[in-house]
């Protein structure tokens, strides 16, 4: 079964008329760069909440002492000089390790 655009919303506004003032919807996306606007537009969607962004070096060091058990490493300050040059989540960097 397809869906459309205008069934989605159709959708989503329906929920709103139906279920009166309070509502929560919550969706995921990992691209929302790639969603059609009339999805975020106010009144649809009110509130963004970034859950996982790009890798940091404290969020480095957190893999490698959770994955690797290891502290300290003279690879640590150019390792984290990259990861600050890419952009990369911190589950992409995992799988590479």
């Amino acid at each position: 079964m397809m869906i459309s655009l205008s069934g989605l919303l159709n959708f989503v506004d329906g929920l709103w008329s139906f279920c009166g003032e309070e509502n929560i919807i919550i969706s995921t996306t990992n691209h929302k760069e790639k969603l059609d606007p009339a999805l975020l537009r106010p009144g649809r969607m009110d509130v963004h909440i970034l859950i996982m962004d790009n890798c940091t070096p404290f969020v480095f060091k957190k893999l490698v002492a959770l994955y690797l058990k290891i502290n300290e490493h003279v690879l640590f300050d150019p390792i984290e000089k990259l990861v600050l040059e890419v952009s990369a989540t911190p589950a992409e960097v995992a799988a590479h390790g």
